[in-house]
């Protein structure tokens, strides 16, 4: 399995085939829906990642969005969905691809089942974040 970066130009064109991998990692929290994903990730908010075979089929998809703190670059994974990260090789080829984005940190918000297996990778959970509106 390829990690791969999917350049804002042909985000229209892939956006079918990543779509269901999106909108499934966003069911689990309400600050977006489908549609903001797809336009942060056509504006460049948002980099879109891919998980493709030798056979040009996506089995994967991640949105990162990145920011700068004063001691890093920080990549923070927005969503993932998929079959992106299936193991310690795939794992390197993603943090490869944040690095060559410049970013010298990872995190993400995650279920716990998802932190377990983010765990495996060498993350450990920060703080857990509640919120509610006003």
């Amino acid at each position: 399995m390829k990690i791969q970066h999917v350049d804002v130009s042909y985000v229209n064109q892939l956006w079918p085939q990543v779509e269901q991998f999106i909108d499934a990692a966003l069911a689990y929290q309400d600050d977006y829906n489908i549609e903001h994903a797809k336009v942060f990730v056509t504006n460049g908010t948002w980099i879109l990642i891919v998980a493709i075979d030798d056979d040009a089929v996506i089995h994967g998809a991640a949105t990162v969005q990145f920011y700068n703190r004063p001691n890093d670059r920080v990549a923070f994974v927005v969503t993932m969905g998929g079959r992106l990260i299936t193991g310690q090789e795939t794992y390197a080829d993603f943090t490869a691809l944040l690095k060559a984005f410049g970013a010298t940190y990872i995190e993400g918000a995650s279920r716990a089942s998802a932190t377990r297996l983010w765990e495996r990778f060498g993350l450990k959970e920060k703080y857990r974040v509640a919120g509610a509106k006003l």
